[in-house]
């Protein structure tokens, strides 16, 4: 290995990781849900990691079209700050609709009073909410389809330092460069986002909101919406 691939490769890896640690989008949306959710740990490492995957590879896979075709890097910046849009826009209107979602579950599950009397006289008060056996199969509808919505939000969301990156070992006419510096940006990307989830998800779990935890997947759903307003106007 020469030294400027070793100082490439030494670069991916570090934009990698500091990428990774400084967009919550990577790690966030996981911990909150694997909490709303009651996600295991494999869970929520398992869903997590198709996404990253997902992530990762369609910017590589968009980089070496683009590179294959002879397009310029102005022309793939533009299509990658597209898809952040998008992923931006997608990941704001699911985080406001899984709030509003969990407010009104949370209004529904308050719980209430059933007074009961007894053939002998006797009477008591039992409480209780709607969830457990009281909740309806509908209620849980978004079960099934939150990872798939997160994979697609997660598809569409560009890694947009590894376009650059790519540039250099192409420009050279080095394209097991260009593949070893996709695959070491995907990796640390990958591992550095399940590391940061998989340690969130275990503190969050720990925390308890007591007679507001009915209210959790609203929590959820704003912690998203949050951050997808702080990708698309604060740049994160």
């Amino acid at each position: 290995m020469n030294n400027e691939l070793f100082i490439l490769l030494t670069t991916a890896i570090s934009i990698g990781f500091i990428h990774t640690l400084l967009g919550p989008d990577h790690y966030l949306p996981f911990i909150v849900l694997s909490r709303a959710r009651h996600w295991s740990s494999g869970k929520t490492l398992w869903i997590s990691f198709l996404c990253g995957l997902g992530h990762v590879l369609s910017s590589v896979i968009l980089g070496l079209v683009g590179l294959a075709l002879g397009l310029a890097v102005f022309t793939l910046e533009g299509v990658e700050a597209w898809r952040g849009n998008v992923a931006a826009w997608l990941l704001i209107g699911f985080g406001l609709v899984y709030a509003l979602w969990g407010i009104q579950r949370g209004i529904r599950n308050k719980p209430h009073r059933h007074l009961h009397f007894h053939q002998n006289g006797l009477q008591h008060e039992h409480v209780h909410t709607h969830r457990g056996e009281h909740l309806h199969p509908h209620d849980e509808s978004p079960r099934k389809i939150t990872p798939w919505i997160l994979f697609i939000i997660f598809v569409f969301g560009p890694c947009e330092p590894l376009i650059p990156l790519l540039l250099y070992p192409a420009a050279k006419h080095s394209w097991s460069g260009v593949i070893l510096v996709a695959v070491s940006f995907s990796i640390v990307t990958i591992l550095t986002m399940l590391t940061l989830i998989y340690l969130g998800s275990r503190g969050i779990k720990l925390i308890r909101l007591g007679f507001m935890e009915r209210y959790v997947h609203a929590f959820a759903g704003g912690v998203i919406f949050i951050s997808g307003l702080g990708i698309k106007f604060l740049g994160l």
